[in-house]
């Protein structure tokens, strides 16, 4: 078997790898009950400007994105996705959240709303740190 690196793949490729990994992960673990959670912020022509993007699966809440537009930070939207989508996940049955950060103000914002570290990667290039946090209802 030949094996080689590359910078990329094709999305059907890709989506091929993903389809066997979820297969492998239904055998071994059992089903997820995976399902998208999504909290889009739209500008006033109607474009996405931010959001939150995320699922919840196997009783947790995982926030995989979280944007905030500059001009519109400080007003508590970011606060006010998260209770959204904590919410949201409650309904589903989840009895926890969690996220990760590498912005120093995302993380001060999330230990404030009662996420706590789980853990952190401090290597990264340019002195940045990855921060995982996690949140029981």
């Amino acid at each position: 078997m030949e094996l080689k690196v590359t910078e990329g793949i094709a999305p059907l490729e890709e989506d091929a790898i993903l389809q066997k990994l979820r297969a492998f992960n239904i055998a071994t673990f059992g089903e997820s009950d995976r399902r998208e959670l999504t909290i889009p912020l739209y500008d006033d022509d109607g474009e996405i400007s931010g959001g939150l993007v995320g699922y919840t699966g196997r009783g947790w809440l995982y926030v995989s994105m979280l944007y905030i537009p500059e001009h519109l930070q400080g007003q508590g939207l970011a606060t006010r996705m998260l209770e959204m989508a904590e919410d949201e996940a409650r309904k589903r049955g989840c009895i926890g959240a969690y996220i990760d950060t590498m912005n120093p103000a995302g993380l001060s914002l999330y230990q404030k709303l009662g996420y706590a570290e789980i853990g952190k990667l401090d290597a990264l290039s340019g002195g940045h740190v990855v921060t995982w946090l996690a949140k029981r209802f």
